[in-house]
């Protein structure tokens, strides 16, 4: 298999010492490097080969990892299909029909399968494959330890009521990240996450048309990109699966472009723009804004916090065969 180069980087001491601080249990940055030591040419290639594809592959496997960890902890139960024991996480009212990339971790678990047989768990290969996309589309590049086990159920309730909503108050969606143990810093940083991908018309059209009821549009909302949005996302039941990017600015390319935007009153979401409105996650905004690599060096270290949530090791849960179904 050609394995796709990357340019070269280097990662310094204190980075190591700073980010093994967070490694917890049994997982280890060099878990694979007996039993699967190709591990990350097979991720990389496939990620590559997705995101050549479509480039906004790149933001779906990110909003995967993300709402898998935040139900039953980073065990890969998002991809588990419905079965006769649980209701699976997909057909959750914030994951159905919006949640994909399902199939591109499908091909690259089937690669693994075939270069080491039950070694290597979906829960790894999604953490990985996030880390290789971002890097693909400009982001920063990070250390991933690995040794996560995958879960042996899926929790559609706990989907439902865990995963923040783009029309929740800033109040609620820091609630439910605390419960992870992440931090207000670790909103606003993740939040960054929104300079990449897209969102159906559905998410944020109340602003455009009529907002808290008033029968106006969000009056915080930029005059040109209002006009803009009115025109993709039309008053009309049929546009509400419409999209529009969440960066409309670099919207394929990994950066600090949407905390200008958010500083320009230019961010998509409701919960997006409500960080300009907080004296506590304002002055981040608008750091972010100022200093790209001090988002970039926050961005790596929140989505390690991230993919350490409640992960399975040593010998709780499994090794799956099929991502979609348990042993």
């Amino acid at each position: 298999m050609e394995i796709i180069p990357y340019r070269l980087y280097t990662v310094p001491l204190f980075c190591l010492l700073f980010l093994g601080h967070f490694v917890s249990g049994q997982l280890d940055y060099n878990f694979y490097d007996h039993s699967c030591p190709n591990l990350t040419g097979i991720v990389r290639n496939g990620v590559a080969s997705a995101v050549a594809k479509e480039t906004r592959m790149a933001a779906s496997l990110l909003r995967l990892h993300f709402h898998d960890c935040f139900v039953n902890g980073c065990d890969a139960s998002i991809l588990l299909d419905e079965s006769s024991a649980f209701k699976g996480e997909k057909n959750a009212l914030p994951n159905r029909n919006s949640v994909r990339g399902f199939e591109v971790i499908d091909a690259i678990k089937a690669d693994v399968e075939r270069a080491c047989p039950s070694t290597v768990s979906c829960a790894d290969i999604l953490t990985l494959a996030v880390r290789e996309a971002i890097y693909l589309v400009g982001g920063p590049f990070w250390l991933v330890a690995m040794g996560r086990r995958d879960g042996l159920t899926a929790n559609e309730t706990a989907a439902n009521e865990q995963l923040p909503s783009p029309i929740e108050p800033l109040e609620n969606i820091t609630a439910k990240f605390t419960s992870k143990g992440l931090t207000l810093k670790d909103v606003v940083v993740l939040s960054g996450a929104h300079t990449i991908g897209f969102a159906q018309c559905f998410t944020f059209k109340s602003r455009l048309f009529n907002f808290d009821n008033t029968g106006n549009p969000d009056p915080t909302l930029d005059a040109s990109l209002l006009q803009s949005l009115q025109q993709i996302c039309p008053n009309q039941a049929d546009s509400n699966t419409n999209l529009a990017p969440l960066d409309s600015v670099t919207t394929n390319k990994f950066d600090n472009v949407y905390y200008r935007n958010l500083v320009n009153n230019s961010g998509l979401l409701q919960s997006d723009q409500a960080l300009m409105g907080d004296n506590r996650t304002a002055p981040m905004v608008m750091l972010y804004n100022r200093l790209p690599y001090l988002f970039a060096s926050a961005f790596k270290t929140s989505m390690v916090k991230m993919s350490y949530i409640g992960v399975l090791t040593g010998h709780d849960g499994e090794i799956r065969k099929n991502c979609r179904v348990v042993n």
